[in-house]
């Protein structure tokens, strides 16, 4: 059973990568054939013909993003890794492993760990084995790491929750559009709230079993502690400053013709990262695509697209480049000095 189980996340995200890129290629193709000459040569034209059209008019889109929107998406992406740096500290504080480990290695392994996982996908793995080989060094065991790598990704989820709860009460409506996508995920604006409502309750529990000071949990040898107060507080505010500001990016690429305004944006962000990230695709390619589209039908295709390619540009691609030298040359000075200590044969 367990060997069919492992092919099952890897079809999954399959399925949902082609049928995500459809939806897109439609939507895409349906957009630039707004004008009744491209859309004749769109009917009349062969796979590549149309391809190359869509891809002129997502080019035309990016063209005319102004330099301070550059400007504004570049300060957005520091935002958001500075607080994904500040996850880091954050567990540590929670295991007690903070003295010791700078700020500034705090950052660099949190960088090079969400460049990569979001890139490569599977990121509790992915980034579980960088936080691994990082604090490890800095003398910190698995069970450390593990706790942390745990901590992070709830801290992402407790923002993710908060803010989708707080989309919901106020513009309930973001959720109508999902029912283009299938009939499945037609939910009325009442429902939209209740779900807010039933979000912002759960933070509400969170942070008051951490108010009454739960007890650790136990599995064999292995205890969970319950965050205290002091952590959750900072959970508060270092989980939806690092989302803001990678809606931001998107927020500040987007035409201001059209734009719905922060919260719609935000929250299409926070839909379509979610999916991505669930469907297991490396980067939610396709994915994320197809459902911000979906959620924001009252823009241009087009000029959505190449919001969104900006977004890969500055918060996937370009950390990713400058991450691997910081792999390389980290792996470098371990195998220098595991060299220097190893005792003579």
């Amino acid at each position: 059973m367990k060997r069919y189980l492992d092919y099952l996340w890897p079809i999954i995200g399959l399925v949902a990568v082609v049928w995500s890129v459809d939806l897109l290629w439609d939507k895409l193709k349906a957009e630039a054939g707004t004008d009744a000459a491209i859309e004749a040569l769109l009917e009349q034209g062969s796979f590549w013909d149309n391809l190359r059209i869509v891809a002129t008019r997502i080019g035309q889109k990016i063209a005319v993003i102004p330099t301070e929107a550059f400007f504004h998406a570049a300060l957005a992406t520091l935002v958001a890794y500075a607080a994904l740096a500040w996850y880091d500290r954050i567990a540590l504080i929670h295991i007690g492993k903070e003295k010791g480990i700078s700020w500034f290695y705090i950052a660099v392994c949190s960088f090079v760990t969400y460049a990569l996982s979001h890139n490569i996908g599977a990121s509790v793995f992915s980034g579980g084995m960088v936080r691994y080989r990082a604090y490890t060094a800095k003398g910190l065991t698995a069970a450390d790491v593990a706790v942390l790598v745990a901590l992070c990704s709830f801290t992402f989820a407790f923002g993710t929750i908060l803010l989708m709860g707080l989309v919901l009460l106020y513009e309930p409506e973001i959720l109508r559009p999902l029912g283009r996508l299938s009939s499945r995920f037609t939910i009325g604006d009442g429902a939209a709230r209740l779900i807010g409502v039933g979000m912002l309750a759960f933070v509400a529990l969170y942070t008051i079993g951490s108010w009454l000071k739960f007890k650790p949990f136990r599995i064999g040898k292995f205890e969970v502690i319950y965050p205290r107060l002091p952590i959750v507080a900072r959970q508060y505010l270092a989980a939806p400053l690092e989302l803001a500001g990678a809606a931001g990016i998107i927020y500040f690429a987007l035409p201001e013709q059209g734009n719905p305004g922060f919260m719609i944006v935000l929250g299409a962000f926070l839909l379509s990262f979610s999916a991505g990230l669930l469907s297991q695709v490396p980067g939610g390619v396709g994915v994320m695509e197809a459902v911000f589209l979906a959620v924001m039908p009252g823009m241009p295709a087009p000029a959505v697209f190449a919001a969104l390619l900006i977004w890969r540009l500055f918060y996937l691609i370009l950390p990713l480049v400058i991450s691997l030298p910081v792999v390389l040359a980290f792996e470098r000075a371990q195998l220098k000095r595991n060299t220097r200590i190893a005792p003579p044969p």
